[in-house]
């Protein structure tokens, strides 16, 4: 077109050019052109290189957050593929995990870390196993677990039979037998060695009324015995604890729930602040009372505690525990209460706070 234009514009002073054959399409030039500029391509910027070595990092150290980032892994994989240079790279720009090994000559991963990455990596699969079960096989497994794992805290056992509804707890006790050949309250009776036996017996053998009904009086008079009992607990740890007295273990273990939350509300009342306040020193008994008043800003509170920077082991497990064996229970209660006590969506709280499979899981399950 531009050569046309030309040749009009020159008409008046020259003779008619003659036709000329049309110019060939110049493909092959580009083409070579743009091979040289792919040969030529400059490497990824110093700055380029940093990040993707912070983001394999952090995505396999499981610090930015609960699980791993797969998909970062495994592109590294291939991006990393036959540079084992870089990797050795990656080891010596991680402290704490990896350290020179003096005459081996190589960058020795530290056992604790090792440690760590089973954790991280088994969160996605601990998940997918979890939901996958029956509820009263995984109430079961869990509740023998806290009986017999190794400094696992019994608060699991409060937080199984507190929180189930009473056909779930039954069933539950009926898996334990089916699984270990004993029934779960014989386990806790042997293996807890400390004043909760009692309480703890008491609770997973419970099977409550289920019914809206409430006696108004009943809860007049259980608040002025259990504020009878907090004010005679002994002040030495020698004498006998709180969680030992007949009348707060009976009423605990045996009253509905719509009834026990009515005694808490009434024991507020009367001495300005929730009854959990006054059962310090006692986590066994705060436990149950969190989780038989209200059992979704329990869950809440505990999925927040699992996000902190000094969440250890446990607290980080009952994330799994919390979304999986509520799922199809009282999810949209759990979410309520989230954002009540932290001001954040509790879907927005995982996608920032977990990784790879294990996240989408836990999102999957959550819902939005």
């Amino acid at each position: 077109m531009p050569q046309q234009v030309l040749a009009q514009a020159s008409s008046n002073s020259s003779p008619p050019a003659s036709p000329q054959p049309p110019r060939p399409r110049q493909q092959a030039p580009r083409k070579q052109e743009r091979d040289l500029q792919h040969r030529e391509a400059p490497a990824p910027p110093a700055m380029a290189a940093a990040d993707e070595h912070q983001d394999l990092t952090r995505a396999f150290a499981g610090m930015g957050g609960l699980g791993v980032d797969e998909a970062a892994l495994v592109a590294a994989l291939g991006r990393w593929r036959r540079q084992p240079e870089r990797r050795a790279q990656f080891r010596r720009g991680f402290p704490g995990f990896f350290s020179a090994s003096a005459g081996a000559g190589i960058e020795r991963c530290e056992d604790e870390y090792l440690r760590h990455l089973e954790d991280e990596f088994a969160r996605f699969r601990d998940a997918a196993v979890l939901w996958a079960l029956h509820p009263w096989e995984r109430d079961a497994r869990w509740a023998h677990y806290a009986l017999h794992g190794a400094a696992h805290p019994r608060g699991v056992l409060v937080e199984v039979a507190c929180t189930r509804a009473a056909d779930d707890l039954l069933g539950a006790r009926r898996a334990y037998q089916a699984l270990h050949h004993r029934s779960l309250e014989e386990d806790v009776a042997y293996q807890v060695k400390d004043a909760t036996a009692g309480l703890l017996v008491g609770l997973v053998t419970a099977y409550r009324y289920e019914g809206a009904r409430v006696s108004e009086e009943l809860a007049a008079e259980e608040a002025k015995a259990l504020a009878a009992a907090v004010k005679a607990a002994p002040a030495t740890a020698s004498a006998a604890r709180l969680v030992q007295n007949e009348q707060v273990v009976r009423i605990l273990a045996t009253r509905s729930k719509p009834q026990l939350r009515a005694t808490f509300k009434i024991y507020k009342e009367l001495h300005g602040k929730p009854l959990e306040e006054d059962f310090a020193g006692e986590p066994c008994l705060q436990e149950a009372v969190r989780c038989l008043d209200s059992p979704p800003k329990y869950f809440a509170e505990v999925i927040g505690r699992a996000f902190r920077e000094d969440a250890d082991k446990h607290a980080k497990a009952t994330l799994t525990r919390a979304v999986v064996s509520r799922a199809d229970a009282d999810m949209e209660e759990i979410k309520d209460a989230y954002a009540k006590q932290h001001g954040a969506k509790l879907a927005d709280a995982v996608a920032k706070n977990t990784n790879g499979h294990y996240k989408d899981a836990l999102l999957a399950m959550i819902g939005k």
